[in-house]
């Protein structure tokens, strides 16, 4: 870190113990990022619930180089929270999470989700509720009214640029998930 970490307690005495807890994990989370420039930490312990004991609240609040990480609110309500060093913990772990997602990002490690395949209704029977669609490699799909999202499939006409998602039936491959494409001249 190039500036150095700042904790702040809130509503609470300031305890040495709490305090190396917090260094230490602030120490870690540079195994992680090499890109953080500071690190600031309020640990406060917002008031008593009559029914509950006190629960602790840990913000975590780190600039980086091209950015801000911020966690602690996610777990308000947690009962585990009653002790200081598991919401110490907890908060740690939400933003160590977000930087591995973001020097994932940075290596441009992430997984790409192709898109749903598309194609255009061929065939439909509304009285009987079902329909097939020829995908863009010629095959044709049966799919059921229940598939159609938003029951949209009243609106589906012959012809209709559909986004859909294949898996295997009973009788062969069908069409699960079927999403009308918007701007399709067929279906207007």
């Amino acid at each position: 870190m190039k500036l150095p970490l700042q904790i702040t307690f809130r509503h609470m005495e300031h305890s040495p113990a709490v305090e190396e807890r917090v260094r230490a994990m602030a120490q870690r989370l540079e195994r992680f990022s090499s890109a953080i420039m500071s690190c600031r930490v309020v640990i406060e312990a917002p008031h008593q619930h009559q029914r509950h004991g006190q629960r602790y609240e840990v913000h975590v609040d780190l600039t980086i180089a091209d950015g801000e990480v911020v966690a602690g609110k996610e777990h308000r309500e947690r009962q585990s929270h009653e002790d200081v060093y598991v919401a110490i913990r907890d908060a740690f772990r939400a933003v160590r999470r977000q930087l591995e997602d973001l020097e994932r990002i940075r290596r441009n490690d992430v997984k790409t989700h192709d898109e749903s395949p598309t194609g255009r209704v061929s065939e439909l029977n509304p009285l009987a509720g079902y329909g097939r669609i020829e995908t863009s490699d010629g095959r044709t799909l049966y799919f059921h009214r229940n598939s159609v999202r938003t029951g949209q499939f009243q609106q589906l006409k012959l012809g209709a640029a559909v986004r859909f998602v294949e898996e295997r039936g009973d009788a062969g491959p069908q069409a699960t998930v079927v999403t009308i494409l918007p701007h399709s001249a067929a279906n207007a």
